[in-house]
């Protein structure tokens, strides 16, 4: 524990809410949020005054073949594996200005005020943005945690391709923020990530902060149904072949496999497509996306096996023919006890309400915990809104979220003195 003194211990809000408000300068969307999409010149200019404000606050920056950035601020034994904190500065194309910003710029303001309180610290701490946590516009999402977890493979990750053909080693090249630091070879004591909870519980329970305890495994399932285009006027509804509407069988599947597994259990269609897409045409072929999440792994195993059977069961009824294709899916995560423990801690230290929570989406943090001990600290957003320009949170939110997050890196980093 840290000593009585830490008890009121406290980062400048107004400084944090500054910062978050001049980065969100940097590739201003059309709504009053953030288009700041990995690998664009606006990220690499955010990337620039990130850099510039770690310098300014005595850190020495790092930087991996990833593109990863890793400002280090030194501790009395400088042996020591550091504490990380963090998370990302990319945006959605119609982001908002929280999401990931404020893990980053959350975790300067620690260093900043640890260098205005004189406070030094056993372990290094390191402030890290990860790169391309989005996958908007290189999927998958957090790609350069996967690979320095281990996950992926460097060049696998160079390969990646945008919407435009271009490549993300490429592109990361282009704006000058490819480094020639190793990925994956700094040895961690512990990471912790403060993100926005893009969701409604915190805000609807009037709770200052979220004590992560697991994030959601997930199934991404693609989903094809080939039936048979025909005329709409003039085919018998007895002799239809409708992909169209086997799909909407299917998602109406998808709805209940997820109502029967609560608590804790998501399950949705995103992306739809319909062939031939002509609205005198029925549709032959529809190709769509399933989403299923759960902190359950058998949970999350049961709804893809009920889902291959139930759509197996529409298309055999419907004359259909059925493809069914994981395109991504992890297991739960379960971050560990002891950190997860010094964020609880340092809630209670503050005198802030809290609740243990699940996070509903991924963060780099679920990549890291495979190779160091994590955990995570939400605060509230408005509405539970995310990935949306009108995307929000108040100066008191952030602030309390990041105390938290002070107390919990500076406990486990060792407080000198």
């Amino acid at each position: 524990m840290m000593a009585a003194a830490g008890e009121n211990l406290r980062i400048n809000g107004a400084r944090l809410w500054d910062s978050l408000m001049e980065m969100a300068k940097i590739g201003p969307g059309v709504a009053g949020g953030n288009n700041r999409q990995t690998l664009t010149d606006e990220d690499g200019e955010a990337r620039a005054l990130f850099q510039r404000w770690c310098e300014e606050a005595g850190c020495t920056m790092g930087l991996d073949r990833m593109g990863n950035m890793f400002a280090r601020r030194e501790g009395t034994d400088p042996d020591l594996p550091p504490v990380y904190v963090g998370s990302h500065l990319d945006t959605q194309p119609t982001g908002g200005k929280y999401d990931g910003v404020l893990g980053v710029l959350g975790g300067l303001e620690i260093l900043r005020s640890l260098n205005d309180l004189g406070i030094r610290t056993r372990h290094p701490i390191v402030v890290v943005n990860w790169t391309n946590e989005e996958g908007t516009r290189f999927a998958p999402a957090m790609v350069a945690s996967g690979v320095f977890a281990g996950l992926h493979e460097l060049d696998w990750a160079y390969d990646r391709t945008d919407a435009e053909g271009k490549r993300f080693g490429d592109e990361l090249k282009r704006i000058g923020w490819m480094g020639e630091e190793e990925v994956g070879q700094r040895p961690i004591k512990a990471f912790f990530e403060l993100h926005i909870e893009q969701g409604p519980i915190l805000e609807a329970e009037d709770v200052d902060v979220g004590v992560v305890t697991h994030g959601q495994g997930l199934w991404w399932l693609e989903v094809t149904l080939t039936g048979k285009d025909a005329h709409t006027g003039s085919t018998p509804m007895a002799v239809r072949r409708n992909a169209g509407l086997g799909m909407a069988r299917v998602t109406e599947a998808v709805q209940r496999i997820a109502m029967a597994h609560q608590p804790d259990a998501v399950g949705a269609v995103g992306q739809a497509n319909l062939y031939p897409n002509s609205r005198n045409v029925i549709p032959g072929k529809a190709v769509f996306t399933v989403d299923f999440r759960t902190p359950d792994p058998v949970k999350l195993a049961a709804m893809r096996k009920e889902l291959e059977i139930a759509a197996a069961r529409v298309a055999e009824d419907m004359g259909l023919e059925l493809s069914i294709e994981a395109t991504g899916g992890f297991e739960p995560v379960a971050f560990d006890e002891g950190c997860v423990q010094a964020v609880r801690d340092a809630a209670d230290r503050l005198g802030y309400s809290h609740r243990d929570i699940v996070s509903g989406a991924g963060h780099d943090a679920c990549w890291i915990n495979r190779v160091a001990p994590t955990a995570m600290v939400f605060c509230p957003c408005v509405d539970g809104l995310s990935h949306n320009e009108a995307e929000e949170i108040t100066p008191a939110w952030a602030e309390k979220g990041t105390n938290v997050l002070f107390h919990a890196v500076v406990e486990t980093a060792g407080v000198v003195g």
